[in-house]
């Protein structure tokens, strides 16, 4: 499956939303969005760090619900709180023609929530929320969206908890090697213990 580069910009930009803990100021929000490239845009203010950050429980929720109505209920919330307007627009930048939701005025938070919002929206509709997924590394909470081919993707890229349940499963299957190891040389020991018990007899 693949979706629309908007709608997976938009995707990647609400999960990276839910998991940033370095949000702290406004500097770091500027370079959040331009990690995201949200352009055009005015420059932002506290105010606006404020909001965004109030966007992360409404974004998590999307994530934890199973059930598809408080999902679309939630959705249609965020559509609805930013006056979502889509529009065609081709501003450069390689994007190629694709869909903006607000106006270039629009409150950054509308912004972020409307794009969210109709990109959650087509996954619904397309039957892919599965691809909306926590983390399963052990300890962590962060969401991702899966947008591999097979449906595979499983870790987060915060934490770099690929890497380490990769290296934790590598030393666990390591371990089991040495442990099966120990476990013959014990049992070749203790036979030939046992054959010289028995030679050490007929000598006797």
């Amino acid at each position: 499956m693949v979706f629309a580069h908007d709608t997976t910009a938009a995707l990647v930009l609400a999960a990276d939303l839910v998991n940033s803990g370095e949000l702290t100021d406004v500097g770091a929000l500027e370079a959040f969005l331009d990690k995201h490239l949200v352009e055009p845009r005015r420059r932002a203010a506290a105010a606006d760090l404020d909001a965004v950050r109030a966007l992360r429980p409404t974004l998590r929720a999307i994530w934890a619900t199973t059930r598809p109505e408080p999902r679309a209920e939630l959705i249609n919330g965020l559509l609805r709180d930013s006056g979502a307007r889509p529009w065609l627009t081709d501003h450069g930048g390689g994007w190629g023609w694709h869909l903006h939701v607000t106006g270039h005025d629009a409150a950054l938070e509308h912004r972020i929530a409307a794009q969210a919002g109709f990109a959650f929206a087509d996954l619904v509709r397309m039957g892919e929320t599965g691809r909306l997924r926590r983390c399963e590394a052990p300890g962590c909470d962060a969401v991702l969206v899966d947008l591999s081919k097979n449906r595979s993707r499983r870790y987060c890229d915060t934490g770099n908890c690929g890497n380490r349940q990769h290296v934790a499963a590598y030393r666990e299957r390591r371990a089991g090697r040495e442990t099966a190891r120990a476990g013959r040389e014990a049992a070749r020991a203790g036979r030939e213990t046992a054959r010289a018990g028995r030679e050490t007899a007929r000598a006797g």
